[in-house]
Protein backbone atom coordinates (compact mmCIF):
# COMPACT_ATOMS: atom_id res chain seq x y z
CA UNK A 1 0.00 0.00 0.00
CA UNK A 2 1.16 3.71 -0.89
CA UNK A 3 2.02 6.21 1.50
CA UNK A 4 -0.92 8.20 -0.44
CA UNK A 5 -3.51 5.69 0.46
CA UNK A 6 -2.18 5.52 3.83
CA UNK A 7 -2.32 8.94 4.90
CA UNK A 8 -5.47 9.77 2.27
CA UNK A 9 -5.03 11.61 -1.02
CA UNK A 10 -5.75 15.06 0.57
CA UNK A 11 -3.00 14.87 2.85
CA UNK A 12 -0.29 13.54 0.66
CA UNK A 13 0.39 16.36 -1.33
CA UNK A 14 1.05 18.64 1.90
CA UNK A 15 3.47 15.58 3.42
CA UNK A 16 5.17 15.38 0.27
CA UNK A 17 6.19 19.38 0.64
CA UNK A 18 6.88 18.89 4.09
CA UNK A 19 9.40 15.94 3.23
CA UNK A 20 10.77 18.25 0.15
CA UNK A 21 11.39 20.76 2.33
CA UNK A 22 12.98 19.18 5.30
CA UNK A 23 15.60 17.50 2.80
CA UNK A 24 16.32 20.38 1.26
CA UNK A 25 16.74 21.84 5.13
CA UNK A 26 19.71 19.79 5.45
CA UNK A 27 23.17 21.09 5.63
CA UNK A 28 25.59 19.43 2.18
CA UNK A 29 28.47 18.52 3.24
CA UNK A 30 31.23 20.99 2.63
CA UNK A 31 33.67 20.05 -0.16
CA UNK A 32 37.09 19.12 0.46
CA UNK A 33 39.73 22.37 1.00
CA UNK A 34 42.06 22.04 -2.37
CA UNK A 35 43.51 25.39 -2.34
CA UNK A 36 47.22 26.09 -0.36
CA UNK A 37 48.93 29.40 -0.85
CA UNK A 38 52.50 29.53 0.15
CA UNK A 39 54.54 32.31 1.54
CA UNK A 40 58.19 32.20 1.42
CA UNK A 41 60.24 34.26 3.80
CA UNK A 42 63.47 37.08 4.01
CA UNK A 43 66.58 36.52 1.97
CA UNK A 44 65.00 33.35 -0.25
CA UNK A 45 62.01 32.71 -2.75
CA UNK A 46 59.57 30.85 -4.01
CA UNK A 47 61.89 28.33 -5.72
CA UNK A 48 62.33 26.61 -1.92
CA UNK A 49 58.82 25.53 -1.41
CA UNK A 50 59.36 23.14 -4.19
CA UNK A 51 59.18 19.59 -2.78
CA UNK A 52 56.62 20.35 -0.52
CA UNK A 53 54.73 21.68 -3.54
CA UNK A 54 55.66 18.73 -5.27
CA UNK A 55 54.31 16.54 -2.73
CA UNK A 56 50.69 18.62 -2.22
CA UNK A 57 49.92 18.62 -6.10
CA UNK A 58 50.60 14.76 -6.20
CA UNK A 59 48.05 14.76 -3.67
CA UNK A 60 45.40 16.47 -5.29
CA UNK A 61 45.63 20.47 -3.70
CA UNK A 62 45.81 23.78 -5.88
CA UNK A 63 48.68 25.12 -5.21
CA UNK A 64 49.95 28.69 -5.39
CA UNK A 65 52.87 30.33 -4.53
CA UNK A 66 53.37 33.89 -3.58
CA UNK A 67 56.58 36.13 -4.36
CA UNK A 68 56.93 38.86 -2.30
CA UNK A 69 58.73 41.55 -3.33
CA UNK A 70 60.76 42.11 0.06
CA UNK A 71 61.12 45.38 -0.12
CA UNK A 72 58.21 46.43 2.56
CA UNK A 73 56.15 44.65 4.97
CA UNK A 74 52.79 46.78 3.20
CA UNK A 75 54.43 45.60 -0.28
CA UNK A 76 54.56 41.78 0.74
CA UNK A 77 51.13 41.76 2.54
CA UNK A 78 49.13 43.31 -0.71
CA UNK A 79 51.45 40.90 -2.62
CA UNK A 80 49.65 37.76 -0.80
CA UNK A 81 46.30 39.54 -0.60
CA UNK A 82 46.63 39.89 -4.47
CA UNK A 83 47.25 36.36 -4.88
CA UNK A 84 44.17 34.97 -2.64
CA UNK A 85 42.46 37.21 -4.69
CA UNK A 86 42.44 35.30 -7.76
CA UNK A 87 41.59 32.10 -6.04
CA UNK A 88 38.17 30.45 -6.22
CA UNK A 89 37.90 28.71 -2.98
CA UNK A 90 38.80 28.95 0.77
CA UNK A 91 42.31 28.53 1.10
CA UNK A 92 45.04 27.28 3.83
CA UNK A 93 47.34 30.31 4.19
CA UNK A 94 50.78 28.70 4.91
CA UNK A 95 54.13 30.85 6.01
CA UNK A 96 57.62 30.13 6.37
CA UNK A 97 60.20 32.16 8.48
CA UNK A 98 59.41 35.93 8.21
CA UNK A 99 56.14 34.69 5.76
CA UNK A 100 54.64 34.25 9.37
CA UNK A 101 54.32 37.48 10.02
CA UNK A 102 52.92 38.12 6.35
CA UNK A 103 50.27 35.70 6.52
CA UNK A 104 49.17 36.86 10.41
CA UNK A 105 48.53 40.36 8.85
CA UNK A 106 47.13 38.72 5.32
CA UNK A 107 45.21 35.85 7.09
CA UNK A 108 42.10 37.77 7.66
CA UNK A 109 41.49 37.88 4.04
CA UNK A 110 37.78 36.21 3.44
CA UNK A 111 39.21 33.14 1.35
CA UNK A 112 41.62 32.07 4.16
CA UNK A 113 40.46 29.38 6.79
CA UNK A 114 43.52 28.47 8.71
CA UNK A 115 46.83 29.08 8.89
CA UNK A 116 50.38 26.97 9.09
CA UNK A 117 52.71 28.45 10.58
CA UNK A 118 56.68 26.42 9.59
CA UNK A 119 59.23 27.67 11.72
CA UNK A 120 58.03 31.21 11.60
CA UNK A 121 56.98 34.35 13.60
CA UNK A 122 53.52 34.85 14.62
CA UNK A 123 52.94 38.42 16.26
CA UNK A 124 50.25 39.47 18.05
CA UNK A 125 49.03 43.28 16.81
CA UNK A 126 51.35 46.03 18.12
CA UNK A 127 54.26 43.77 17.90
CA UNK A 128 57.02 43.33 15.96
CA UNK A 129 59.57 40.21 14.80
CA UNK A 130 61.93 42.28 15.32
CA UNK A 131 61.31 43.42 18.90
CA UNK A 132 60.36 39.91 19.82
CA UNK A 133 63.97 38.25 18.30
CA UNK A 134 66.07 40.52 20.67
CA UNK A 135 63.93 39.00 23.89
CA UNK A 136 64.48 36.03 22.63
CA UNK A 137 67.34 35.79 20.35
CA UNK A 138 68.20 33.41 17.69
CA UNK A 139 72.01 32.01 17.19
CA UNK A 140 72.36 34.01 14.03
CA UNK A 141 71.45 36.92 16.12
CA UNK A 142 74.57 36.53 18.43
CA UNK A 143 76.97 36.65 15.98
CA UNK A 144 78.99 39.39 14.97
CA UNK A 145 78.34 40.42 10.89
CA UNK A 146 76.22 37.73 10.22
CA UNK A 147 73.26 39.38 8.86
CA UNK A 148 74.48 42.42 7.42
CA UNK A 149 73.07 45.51 5.79
CA UNK A 150 73.67 47.39 2.50
CA UNK A 151 73.73 51.61 2.45
CA UNK A 152 69.99 52.04 1.46
CA UNK A 153 68.50 49.50 3.96
CA UNK A 154 68.32 46.27 2.34
CA UNK A 155 69.70 43.32 4.70
CA UNK A 156 70.97 40.02 3.58
CA UNK A 157 72.97 36.86 5.49
CA UNK A 158 76.84 36.70 5.12
CA UNK A 159 77.22 34.38 2.45
CA UNK A 160 79.89 32.17 4.49
CA UNK A 161 77.28 31.85 7.01
CA UNK A 162 74.38 31.02 4.95
CA UNK A 163 74.69 27.21 4.69
CA UNK A 164 75.66 26.65 8.49
CA UNK A 165 72.41 29.34 9.41
CA UNK A 166 69.82 28.87 7.43
CA UNK A 167 70.23 25.27 5.50
CA UNK A 168 72.43 23.13 8.07
CA UNK A 169 70.86 20.05 6.91
CA UNK A 170 70.66 20.97 2.85
CA UNK A 171 73.02 19.29 0.31
CA UNK A 172 76.17 22.17 0.90
CA UNK A 173 76.25 22.52 -3.08
CA UNK A 174 72.56 23.56 -2.28
CA UNK A 175 72.97 25.68 -0.01
CA UNK A 176 75.54 27.70 -1.25
CA UNK A 177 73.85 28.30 -4.34
CA UNK A 178 71.10 29.75 -2.07
CA UNK A 179 73.56 31.49 -0.46
CA UNK A 180 74.70 33.28 -3.82
CA UNK A 181 70.81 33.79 -5.05
CA UNK A 182 69.53 35.82 -1.73
CA UNK A 183 66.98 37.89 -2.30
CA UNK A 184 68.10 41.02 -0.41
CA UNK A 185 65.45 42.40 2.18
CA UNK A 186 64.45 45.51 3.47
CA UNK A 187 65.48 45.86 7.46
CA UNK A 188 62.25 47.69 7.75
CA UNK A 189 60.28 44.87 7.29
CA UNK A 190 61.57 43.32 10.36
CA UNK A 191 60.07 46.18 12.39
CA UNK A 192 56.64 46.72 11.40
CA UNK A 193 54.19 45.91 13.83
CA UNK A 194 51.13 43.74 13.30
CA UNK A 195 47.79 45.70 12.88
CA UNK A 196 45.68 42.50 13.05
CA UNK A 197 46.35 39.17 14.30
CA UNK A 198 44.81 35.98 12.17
CA UNK A 199 45.96 33.47 14.42
CA UNK A 200 43.58 34.85 16.84
CA UNK A 201 40.30 34.34 15.14
CA UNK A 202 41.26 31.38 12.47
CA UNK A 203 42.56 27.99 13.53
CA UNK A 204 46.23 27.72 13.38
CA UNK A 205 48.90 24.68 12.94
CA UNK A 206 52.30 24.95 13.34
CA UNK A 207 56.44 23.62 12.86
CA UNK A 208 59.20 24.12 15.23
CA UNK A 209 62.28 23.14 13.57
CA UNK A 210 64.36 21.63 16.55
CA UNK A 211 67.67 22.85 15.25
CA UNK A 212 66.93 25.97 13.99
CA UNK A 213 69.32 28.99 14.02
CA UNK A 214 67.42 31.87 12.34
CA UNK A 215 64.75 32.14 15.00
CA UNK A 216 65.47 30.37 18.50
CA UNK A 217 62.98 27.71 19.06
CA UNK A 218 61.42 28.76 22.57
CA UNK A 219 60.36 31.58 20.33
CA UNK A 220 58.70 29.61 18.03
CA UNK A 221 57.30 27.51 20.86
CA UNK A 222 55.94 30.93 22.54
CA UNK A 223 54.38 31.45 19.27
CA UNK A 224 52.61 28.48 18.79
CA UNK A 225 51.82 27.71 22.68
CA UNK A 226 49.67 31.62 22.42
CA UNK A 227 48.00 30.89 19.39
CA UNK A 228 46.86 27.91 20.34
CA UNK A 229 48.34 26.24 17.44
CA UNK A 230 48.18 22.56 16.98
CA UNK A 231 51.84 21.96 17.10
CA UNK A 232 54.41 19.65 16.06
CA UNK A 233 58.12 19.93 16.78
CA UNK A 234 60.56 18.23 14.56
CA UNK A 235 63.91 17.42 15.72
CA UNK A 236 67.45 18.12 14.48
CA UNK A 237 65.95 20.46 11.62
CA UNK A 238 67.34 23.34 10.40
CA UNK A 239 65.31 26.79 9.42
CA UNK A 240 65.22 25.35 5.88
CA UNK A 241 62.99 22.48 7.11
CA UNK A 242 60.86 23.14 4.69
CA UNK A 243 63.30 22.27 2.06
CA UNK A 244 64.93 19.78 4.12
CA UNK A 245 61.58 17.83 5.43
CA UNK A 246 59.15 18.42 3.07
CA UNK A 247 57.37 15.30 3.66
CA UNK A 248 56.50 16.27 7.57
CA UNK A 249 55.82 20.10 6.27
CA UNK A 250 52.91 18.59 3.58
CA UNK A 251 51.40 16.23 5.91
CA UNK A 252 50.98 18.97 8.32
CA UNK A 253 49.32 21.33 5.45
CA UNK A 254 46.91 18.09 4.47
CA UNK A 255 46.08 18.08 7.99
CA UNK A 256 45.12 21.86 8.38
CA UNK A 257 43.67 21.47 4.88
CA UNK A 258 41.06 18.49 6.14
CA UNK A 259 40.10 19.71 9.23
CA UNK A 260 40.16 23.80 8.95
CA UNK A 261 36.84 24.26 8.24
CA UNK A 262 35.54 21.44 10.93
Amino acid sequence: MTLRRILGLRFAPAIAAGLILAASAVPSLASPLKCIVLVHGAWVDASGWRPVYDILTRDGYDVAMAQEPLTSFQDDVAAVNRLLDLQTGPCILVGHSYGGSVITEAGVHPKVVGLVYVAAHAPDVGESEGALGKTTPSITAKQEGAIRKTADGFTYLNPADFPKDFAADLPREQAEFEARSQILTAAQVFTAPMTVAAWKTKPSWAIVAGADRIINPDLERMYYKRAGSHTIEIGGASHSVYESRPKEVAAVIEEAAQHAQK
